[in-house]
C-alpha cells in the first residue's frame, strides 16, 4: 500500500515508526528497528519517491523515536550512513559495541555523530589524523596537490597507479577514508585555501584542523574560528622532518564534562568522625584516589544518615582519608556506607595562535630535556621565517641553509623536507584525540602546544655524506631525507617477527610498509602470527593483515602464521627460527604471553619492542640485549581475585554480580558438559557404570555425571521448567536461606552488626513474567540448556505466549530452610572441587536409582559444551549474563549495570581507541630505527602516556643490572654460560667443566623445578656418576637445556652465589643453529 501512495518521506517514516510500536510482541526494541530499516530499504528499492531523496533528509524528529540504547553507536549516524551503503549493510555497525564506546561513552559518541570536521592537508600527518575519525557525522577532506612518488612513503592510501595517473591526493584518499567507516559522510574540497579565501564556509564545522599550512594562514584561520559564537575549535599541526607540533585553541571558555575519563569507584567507609571538620577513613586503608577540591556523594551511611545523598567537597589528608564539612552536630557514625566521586565540569581558557607565539604554553614530554619544546618552538619559527624569505624549505641535507647554528636547528634544517612516518603516526594519534575532545567536551584538552622530536634518531647520522640523504625518485625519498640511504637499506633487509596483529599489530604493519621494513628483494621478511582469530571475512586475522600490508607496499615480504607462540610450538619457533631474526615486536593483550616471548628473546639474544594500550593510556618498552632490563625484570602486582564467599553470598559491587553470572555460565554450560563428556569417553556405557557402582566401586565424578543424566531435559518445555527452577533457586531461595542463616539482627563477637557495609542483606525476588528482566532470564537460560542438550526450538517457542503457557504448568516445590548450609564467611576460602567432595551412602544409593531410571528412559550420553562468545547477540550468552547479574544486583540492592558495561566486565574487554593505538605504534617504530642502527643506550626511549589528561612521559629504559659473583666476574640476564657434553657425559664431568671454564666451584644444579644435585639431599652424591642424559631425560629433538647453577661462597657460612643460566648441549655440535 505504501508503494502505491505519493506520500512525503516524513509520513513514510512516521508510518514505519508507528507500525514498529505496534509490534511490541518483539521483546527487544531492536527488532522493531530491524523491521524499520528493512522496510525503508524496500521502499527505496521499490522506486518510491523517497528513493530520489538523499538519506541525509531523514529528519531528526523521526530518528529520536528509535531506541538508541540498543545501538553500538548513536542512531543519528544512520542518516549519513546510507550515502555509502544500503541501510541493511549499515545495521551491523549499530549492533556492534565498539571498544571505542567504552572509552568515550554514549554521550560523547552522540556528540560526535552530530559534528562536522574540516581537515586540510592529505600528506603523512593529515592522513594519520583522518585515520582516527570514527563516528563523526561528516568530514571534509581538503587538499590541492597531486599524487607524487614521494607520497607513497608517507600516505598509506596512495598507490603507485594513483601517481602514474596524476590524480589529486584528496580524490584518491576520500573513498578509502570513507571505507574505514561507511557511516561517516566524507566530502572533498580542492579549492585554494590562502590569504584571499573567504573563510565563511568554515562556519558549518565544529572543528577545523590544518596541516601543511603556512603559519600566516594558520593564524588567519585560527582568528576566524576563535571569533565565532560559539567558537570553532581549531587545531594546527605541522611536521618538518624530525620535528612535529600540535597547537590547540578551543575558544575563550571551553567546558569539559569529564577531564579524566576515569570511571568513579564505590569506596567503602571505615569511619567518619563527629568533628569539625569530619574525617572520613576508607575501609581496609583502601586508597581513595581523590584530590583536594573534588566532591563525593555519600550512600548507605549508618548512623550519620544526614550525609546520605549529599555531595561534599573534600580536603585530602592521606591516601586513605579526607576531611569534609562540619559533622559535629550530626548523629554519630554507626556503620557502613560508601562514597563515589562526583564528576564536575571544568572550564579551560585558550589564547589564539598569534597570542601564543611569543609566550607559548607547552607540554613537556621528556624531562631529561625540559628545554626542548621551547627550543623546537623557536627553531620552527625560524624555519617559517626562512620559508617567507626564500619561498622554499631548506634543501635536503644542507646545513648552510640553517638560520641558527645549533644541533637542533641543524637537524631540523637538513631534514625539513623529509618525513618520518612513525613520528607522523605518533603525533597524528595525539592530534586526533584533541579533535575528539574538541567536539565532545570529554577529557582535558592540550594547552596549548605539543612538540615532539626525533633528534636521537638522526644525531648519530650527522657525520654521513650529504649524498646519503639525496632523493632517488622512489617512495623512500621522504624517509631517506631524514635517516639516509644506508639506514633505509638496513630496514629493507630486516627480518622481523611480530606476535599479535590486532589493533596495535595492524598499526605496526602500516608503519613497516611505509618504512620499507622487510623487502623481498633485500631478503627481508615480516612474519606475523595471531592464533585462532578470525576476521570479518572468515580469514585468519594474520592473513588479512598481511594482504592489507602488501597493498600499501607491494615490495614487502609478509608471511602470516597461524600457530600460537607458546612452549607447545617451540618445535616451530625454535632457536634456529629466532636466530634468523633481527628483532621481535609484540602486539599482545595479556601479560603471560609477553613474558613468554620475552624469555625467548632473552634466551636468543634478540631485541624486543613491546607496547600496549588501555583506553587513552599507552606504553612502549624497548628491550635491547646487554643494554636494558627485560620485560620479566619487573613484575606488576597480581590482579586481585574476588573472594569465593563474596561471590557466593556477599556481593557488594556490580563487578561481583557480573563475575557471579559469568561463573554460573561457565559452570553450567561449559564445565559440567565437558566433565560429562569426558566421563562417558572413559566409561563405555551406563550399564557398565551401574554394575560397577552396585558392587560398591567408587568412580570419580560419577555422582555429578549421574545427576546431570537424571535431570537431562529432552523437550523445550523441560528447558523452560529448568530455567524457572533456576530462577527460584538463584534469586529467592538463596536469599531466604542466607537470611535464615544470618538474620538481619545477627551480630559479630565484638557486638557489631553482621549486615553492615560492605555486606548487603539480600531481598528475595518474586517471579513476575511481566518483568522483562525475569522473562529474559527464563528464555536465555532455557536456550542455553537446549544448546548443551541438543534440543531444538522455534521462534514461536521464544514468544511470551508460549513461555507463559509452559510456566503455568510448572510446580515450584515448597521452600524449607536447610540447617546444613555452611555459615563460613572466610574470605580466604576457595571454591570446593565438586568432583572430590565426599559422598554419603544415602547419596550412593540415590545415584544408583537415578542411573537405573536414566537407563530405562534411554537418555543420551553426549552433551555439547558451549564457549562463551560475547560478540554474538543471537546466541543468548550475554542475555543470560546480563539478566542474571542484574537480578542478583537487584536482590542485593546494587545498581544494575547495562548490557554494555556487563559485556565489558564479563568479556574482560580492554577499552581501545584508535588514537592511542596509532600513537603507540608510531613511537615503537621510531625505536625500531634506533635498534637497527645499533644506537647507544642513551638514544632509546620508553614512553608512558595518557592522552585523556593529556600526559606524555618519555624516559630512558631501565639499564641492565650486572651482578658481581666474585673477583670481577659479573653476569646479567643476557648472559648464558655454555657447556658442551656428549652421550656419556656425567654430572660430575659437567661440574668439572663449569669449574675449569669459568673458574668457580658449582654447588647446586637445578633443571626447572627438578633438583639434579643438592649436596645436602640424601642420595644426591650418587648422582655424580649418572649421565646428564639419564638425569634430564630430554626429548629426542632437544638439543640443550638451561640449568640453574649456584656457586660456592668465598667464605664459610655465606650463602651460595647466584650465576647466569648454564646452557648444557647434549652433543658437541648441538650449539650450531
Amino acid at each position: 500500500h505504501c508503494h502505491s501512495l505519493e506520500m512525503s518521506y516524513i509520513s513514510v517514516w512516521i508510518i514505519i515508526i508507528v507500525f514498529c510500536r505496534l509490534i511490541q510482541c518483539f521483546r527487544d526494541p531492536l527488532h522493531s528497528v530491524v523491521f524499520s530499516v528493512h522496510l525503508f530499504t524496500f521502499l527505496i528499492s521499490s522506486g518510491h519517491p523517497l528513493s530520489e531523496r538523499s538519506p541525509n533528509h531523514i529528519p531528526d524528529v523521526i530518528l529520536t523515536f528509535l531506541p538508541l540504547k540498543h545501538f553500538g553507536g548513536p542512531c543519528c549516524t544512520l542518516k549519513t550512513s546510507a550515502i555509502a551503503l544500503p541501510l541493511t549493510l549499515a545495521l551491523p555497525y549499530f549492533l556492534h559495541c565498539s571498544r571505542q564506546r567504552y572509552v568515550l561513552g554514549d554521550r560523547a559518541m552522540h556528540q560526535m555523530a552530530q559534528s562536522s570536521v574540516f581537515l586540510s592537508g592529505m600528506g603523512g600527518l593529515g592522513i594519520e589524523i583522518a585515520l582516527c575519525f570514527v563516528a563523526v557525522q561528516a568530514v571534509t577532506l581538503h587538499d590541492t596537490k597531486q599524487c607524487e612518488t614521494w607520497d607513497l612513503g608517507c600516505n598509506f592510501f596512495i598507490r603507485k597507479e594513483d601517481v602514474l595517473s596524476q590524480r589529486r591526493r584528496v580524490e584518491v584518499v576520500c573513498p578509502r577514508v570513507a571505507e574505514l567507516n561507511p557511516y561517516v559522510h566524507v566530502d572533498i574540497s580542492s579549492s585554494a585555501l590562502d590569504d584571499n579565501t573567504d573563510l565563511s564556509f568554515l562556519r558549518k564545522y565544529q572543528c577545523v584542523i590544518l596541516t601543511e599550512a603556512r603559519l600566516n594562514l594558520q593564524k588567519r584561520v585560527n582568528d576566524f574560528c576563535h571569533s565565532q559564537q560559539p567558537p570553532i575549535r581549531f587545531i594546527g599541526c605541522d611536521a618538518y622532518g624530525i620535528c612535529v607540533r600540535v597547537f590547540c585553541d578551543f575558544g575563550d571558555e571551553f567546558e569539559v564534562s569529564d577531564p579524566t575519563g576515569e570511571e568513579p569507584k564505590e569506596i567503602f567507609i571505615q569511619n567518619i568522625t563527629q568533628d569539625n571538620p569530619g574525617v572520613v577513613t576508607c575501609m581496609d586503608n583502601q586508597p581513595h584516589g581523590l584530590q583536594t577540591g573534588q566532591s563525593v556523594i555519600f550512600r548507605e551511611v549508618g548512623g550519620m544518615v544526614e550525609l546520605n545523598g549529599t555531595t561534599q567537597q573534600v580536603s585530602v589528608l592521606s591516601p586513605h582519608s579526607f576531611a569534609i564539612r562540619d559533622t559535629s552536630l550530626l548523629q554519630p557514625y554507626a556503620h557502613g556506607g560508601f562514597f563515589v566521586l562526583v564528576k564536575t565540569p571544568k572550564t579551560y581558557r585558550f589564547e589564539t595562535l598569534e597570542q601564543q607565539l611569543c609566550d607559548p604554553q607547552v607540554l613537556i614530554p621528556d624531562f631529561s630535556k625540559p628545554e626542548a619544546p621551547l627550543q623546537i618552538h623557536a627553531a620552527m619559527l625560524a624555519l617559517e621565517t626562512f620559508q617567507e624569505q626564500h619561498s622554499r624549505l631548506p634543501n635536503v641535507g644542507v646545513l648552510q641553509d640553517a638560520p641558527v647554528n645549533t644541533e637542533l636547528v641543524h637537524c631540523l634544517s637538513r631534514t625539513a623536507r623529509g618525513t618520518l612516518p612513525p613520528l607522523a603516526a605518533a603525533v597524528g594519534g595525539v592530534a586526533s584525540q584533541e579533535v575528539l575532545k574538541a567536539i565532545t567536551g570529554k577529557f582535558a584538552p592540550l594547552q596549548q602546544w605539543l612538540y615532539l622530536d626525533a633528534v636521537e634518531v638522526v644525531r648519530p647520522l650527522q657525520a654521513l655524506a650529504t649524498e646519503e640523504f639525496f632523493p632517488r625518485g622512489d617512495r623512500y625519498d621522504g624517509l631517506r631525507a631524514c635517516i639516509g640511504e644506508s639506514m633505509c637499506l638496513e630496514l629493507h633487509k630486516l627480518r622481523v617477527f611480530m606476535v599479535g596483529c590486532g589493533a596495535i599489530g595492524c598499526e605496526m604493519l602500516k608503519n613497516f610498509a611505509l618504512l620499507g621494513v622487510g623487502l623481498a628483494k633485500s631478503s627481508g621478511e615480516v612474519s606475523i602470527v595471531l592464533f585462532s582469530s578470525v576476521s570479518h571475512r572468515k580469514k585468519p586475522k594474520s592473513t588479512t593483515a598481511a594482504e592489507a600490508t602488501c597493498e600499501i607496499n607491494p615490495d614487502l615480504q609478509v608471511e602470516a602464521h597461524l600457530n600460537k607462540v607458546c612452549p607447545a610450538t617451540e618445535n616451530i619457533y625454535n632457536d634456529s627460527f629466532y636466530s634468523s631474526l633481527n628483532l621481535v615486536v609484540t602486539a599482545l593483550d595479556n601479560v603471560e604471553a609477553r613474558r613468554y616471548v620475552d624469555s625467548r628473546c632473552v634466551s636468543n639474544q634478540r631485541p624486543l619492542l613491546d607496547s600496549g594500550t588501555m583506553g587513552t593510556k599507552g606504553h612502549t618498552e624497548i628491550i635491547v640485549p646487554n643494554l636494558t632490563e627485560s620485560y620479566n625484570s619487573h613484575r606488576d602486582p597480581p590482579e586481585e581475585e574476588i573472594p569465593f564467599c563474596t561471590l557466593k553470598s556477599f556481593p557488594s559491587v556490580i563487578e561481583h554480580t557480573i563475575q557471579w553470572a559469568r561463573d554460573k555460565f561457565e559452570n553450567a554450560f561449559v564445565h559440567k558438559p565437558s566433565l560429562y563428556n569426558s566421563f562417558w569417553q572413559t566409561h563405555s556405557s551406563a550399564e557398565v557404570v551401574l554394575q560397577r557402582m552396585q558392587t560398591g566401586e567408587s568412580l570419580e565424578g560419577s555422582f555429578q555425571v549421574i545427576k546431570l543424566l537424571s535431570r537431562r531435559p529432552s523437550r523445550w518445555e523441560q528447558c523452560i521448567t529448568v530455567a524457572r527452577l533456576k530462577f527460584e533457586k538463584y534469586f529467592k531461595r538463596k536469599a531466604l536461606q542466607l537470611l535464615h542463616s544470618f538474620p538481619l539482627d545477627t551480630r559479630l563477637k565484638d557486638g557489631s552488626l553482621f549486615w553492615q557495609s560492605p555486606k548487603r542483606p539480600p531481598t528475595p525476588i518474586e517471579f513476575d513474567l511481566k518483568d522483562s528482566l525475569h522473562f529474559t532470564f527464563i528464555v536465555s537460560t532455557a536456550r542455553l540448556f537446549a544448546g548443551i542438550y541438543n534440543i531444538s526450538y522455534t521462534e514461536k517457542d521464544l514468544s511470551e505466549e508460549t513461555v507463559a503457557r509452559i510456566l503455568a504448568t510448572v510446580k515450584i516445590p515448597q521452600y524449607s530452610p536447610s540447617e546444613k548450609v555452611s555459615r563460613s564467611t572466610d574470605e580466604s576460602a576457595k571454591k570446593p572441587d565438586q568432583m572430590k567432595m565426599p559422598v554419603s551412602s544415602e547419596e550412593e544409593r540415590e545415584a544408583i536409582v537415578q542411573l537405573e531410571e536414566a537407563i530405562a528412559t534411554d537418555r543420551g550420553l553426549q552433551m555439547s559444551p558451549l564457549q562463551f562468545e560475547k560478540d554474538d547477540d543471537s546466541n543468548g550468552h550475554m542475555d543470560f549474563v546480563t539478566s542474571a547479574s542484574a537480578l542478583r544486583a537487584t536482590m542485593y540492592s546494587i545498581e544494575p549495570a547495562d548490557r554494555l558495561k556487563t559485556k565489558r566486565i564479563a568479556g574482560k574487554i580492554i577499552p581501545a581507541i584508535a588514537t592511542a593505538t596509532a600513537a603507540v605504534a608510531g613511537l615503537v617504530a621510531l625505536e625500531l630505527i634506533k635498534v637497527v642502527g645499533g644506537y647507544e643506550f642513551e638514544s632509546f626511549k620508553n614512553c608512558f602516556f595518557n592522552l585523556a589528561i593529556p600526559v606524555i612521559v618519555l624516559t630512558e629504559p631501565a639499564i641492565v643490572k650486572r651482578t658481581l659473583i666474585r673477583n670481577n666476574i659479573y653476569f646479567s640476564i643476557w648472559d648464558c654460560w655454555t657447556i658442551f657434553g656428549h652421550e656419556d657425559f656425567t654430572l660430575s664431568e659437567f661440574m668439572n667443566a663449569v669449574r675449569e671454564k669459568y673458574g668457580i666451584e658449582p654447588t647446586m644444579v637445578v633443571h626447572g623445578v627438578k633438583m639434579l644435585y643438592v649436596p645436602v639431599m640424601p642420595g644426591h652424591s650418587k648422582r655424580l656418576k649418572l649421565t646428564m642424559q639419564k638425569l634430564i631425560k630430554p626429548s629426542v629433538d632437544r638439543r640443550y637445556v638451561d640449568l640453574t647453577v649456584s656457586f660456592a661462597p668465598e667464605a664459610d657460612g655465606d650463602e651460595d652465589l647466584p650465576g647466569p643460566p648454564v646452557r648444557y648441549y647434549f652433543s658437541p655440535g648441538a650449539g650450531t643453529p
